[in-house]
């Protein structure tokens, strides 16, 4: 196959040359992206977007274009890239129509998604993904925290934020969390309400095996993707259209895909088993998402 770190390495070659091997390239990302995911369920799955510049032929104009992303980590243990799609923004409805071509595409058996909180991704996870649970990104909450914190009393607040996670059960975490909410309640009110909003959003990554907890509760495995991602693309600066871009980042992320099917499991397959031993903590909402009390 030809991915992205061999092409635009060929010295000398012809603008016709150019276009056929971008043919081909195309035609291998098409498939990639648009091949089955019924061969395995997909418990845990990650959701991000990046942007990058692309211009606008109708308006004549350079803008910005959401590229949004999906992996997920397989029943077995395995990672594997689901899907890519390009976009003018990150809207519900944008959303929404790329999860549900993942639901054709056969992604089934999700239990958990992990995702920053933007409320168009949120809401249409929870009309393509009914009974899956969600994950607020504890990375992205902290900044989302911080930011209502003086810079001089950050790294206390950071500190106290990243004891919670350190507990062994899901019941001291929770414990943990409401103490460090409500030892900031009178000096930093705005920081209790906020950590008493997302409580369970934030923390539904402890009602799964112990032993997932490093690689669920943050959108992290999939934010070093997108700086992969954004190193190529930087080079591009500004792509001629939307093609271009599913080209570039296609070839990134089926290279990656590659790259990942050599290696050992992510998770192992004894951790897995247990993923799916029943629990009796779960509840499902009326709106069909379940939550984690």
């Amino acid at each position: 196959m030809i991915w992205s770190r061999r092409w635009g390495s060929i010295p000398g070659i012809s603008k016709s040359q150019v276009s056929k091997i971008c043919a081909r390239l195309d035609i291998e990302v098409d498939a990639f992206r648009n091949r089955s995911l019924a061969h395995v369920e997909f418990p845990y799955v990650y959701l991000d977007a990046t942007y990058v510049k692309a211009r606008d032929t109708d308006l004549h104009q350079v803008v910005s274009r959401a590229v949004v992303i999906a992996t997920g980590i397989t029943a077995n243990g395995d990672r594997e890239v689901l899907g890519l799609a390009v976009g003018d923004s990150e809207a519900e409805t944008f959303w929404t129509e790329f999860l549900r071509s993942l639901r054709r595409r056969g992604l089934a058996g999700v239990k958990l998604v992990i995702s920053d909180a933007h409320e168009g991704l949120k809401a249409a996870a929870r009309k393509t993904l009914q009974g899956a649970s969600w994950q607020r990104c504890r990375v992205h909450f902290a900044r989302n925290l911080l930011a209502l914190v003086p810079k001089g009393h950050q790294d206390v607040v950071a500190a106290a934020l990243r004891t919670v996670f350190v507990h062994p059960n899901r019941t001291e975490i929770a414990a943990a969390w409401d103490r460090t909410a409500d030892m900031f309640a009178r000096q930093f009110p705005k920081v209790k309400t906020l950590m008493d909003d997302a409580k369970i959003d934030v923390l539904a990554f402890s009602a799964f095996p112990p032993d997932h907890w490093r690689k669920i509760w943050s959108n992290n495995p999939l934010e070093r993707l997108n700086k992969e991602i954004k190193r190529r693309t930087n080079v591009v600066q500004i792509f001629p259209n939307n093609g271009a871009i599913i080209r570039l980042v296609g070839a990134v992320l089926a290279e990656q895909h590659d790259d990942w099917s050599t290696h050992r499991h992510y998770l192992s397959e004894g951790s897995m088993a247990k993923l799916y031993k029943p629990r009796d903590t779960d509840t499902a909402t009326d709106d069909g998402i379940l939550a984690i009390t």
